[in-house]
């Protein structure tokens, strides 16, 4: 990838958010006839390379009708107070849970530093601008909206967090999934097609949701599904089942570590063995390094939503 945006299929462009690493967040903007949307929106530090893959389509800010927020995490949300600013007509759409937390993001903004502290927060995410609430629109679960001649459906799904939607495209048949249907990096792509496995962080992982939910975006039977970690994928029903194979597998390693205070970094590492187990079954030529190197911060947080899941069940 040469630029921070790259077309992955007809009027979809996606663009490196740029937060962490390279490669590691994508947001997506689809273009039809004349008008825009996005698909997330990194940080705050994200909005220039939005804007920069916007111009480079002929288009003007103006032109922009939606922004659409698949959930409020801060990787994908905390820019969209700056891009809304920047995009004078656009509808900030979002499932109707995470609307207060974008209109005042007080308790989001304390709730990200909970986990990921003061520190990480200020070199990651930056200023969190608050979205007016007249540019709001909340998305019940089936209701459609048009761009130019797409019709997108959102879709409510739960399971990463409570606050997730996803977006289908009905005449393309694509779904632009969030975090729903895990994570697929592009450096650990094999012969045999994309490695996926799925996001579990805190704090509101539910594996009978992400099962659920992961069906439901089967169900529209997509050709291809866009993922903010990253981007473009095929073989849905084939990347579905390592999903849910994946689900019971951390389900059950999580439930086989003793309570204590390295139970997260133990249940990590077992996690972190059986991905490269899995990868190398599938042709992954990643060495030791570069498998830490791309996958120890979502391993990390996985285990910390797992042994989260586990603490909510016991009290």
């Amino acid at each position: 990838m040469t630029t921070v945006y790259e077309q992955v299929s007809e009027g979809v462009i996606a663009v490196d958010t740029e937060y962490v690493r390279p490669r590691m967040d994508a947001s997506h903007l689809i273009v039809e006839g004349g008008r825009a949307a996005f698909v997330d929106a990194g940080t705050s530090f994200s909005v220039p390379n939005l804007l920069k893959a916007l111009a480079a389509q002929d288009l003007e800010v103006e032109d922009v009708d939606y922004l659409i927020l698949t959930h409020i995490h801060l990787d994908h949300a905390g820019g969209a107070g700056q891009l809304a600013a920047a995009l004078p007509r656009a509808r900030v759409v979002m499932h109707p849970r995470g609307a207060a937390h974008m209109i005042d993001p007080t308790i989001l903004i304390a709730a990200t530093k909970a986990v990921y502290g003061e520190a990480r927060f200020t070199l990651e995410y930056g200023e969190i601008i608050p979205i007016p609430q007249e540019r709001v629109d909340v998305a019940e679960d089936g209701q459609r909206i048009q761009l130019g001649r797409r019709t997108l459906e959102f879709v409510h799904t739960p399971g990463h967090a409570l606050h997730h939607l996803c977006v289908v495209d009905r005449e393309r048949g694509d779904v632009f999934a969030g975090d729903t249907f895990g994570v697929s990096y592009r450096e650990l792509d094999t012969a045999a097609g994309e490695f996926i496995f799925p996001t579990t962080t805190p704090t509101q992982f539910d594996p009978d949701q992400l099962h659920a939910s992961i069906d439901r975006i089967l169900a529209f039977k997509p050709k291809s599904i866009y993922l903010t970690h990253y981007s473009r994928v095929g073989q849905p029903d084939k990347l579905g089942q390592d999903l849910h194979t994946d689900i019971d597998a951390f389900v059950g390693m999580a439930r086989g570590v003793p309570e204590g205070p390295e139970r997260v970094e133990v249940l990590g590492a077992r996690m972190f063995d059986y991905l490269s187990a899995r990868l190398a079954r599938q042709g992954g030529t990643a060495d030791l390094a570069q498998r830490h190197a791309i996958m120890d911060g979502d391993v990390s947080l996985n285990a910390a939503g797992l042994v989260a899941w586990l603490s909510r069940r016991k009290a």
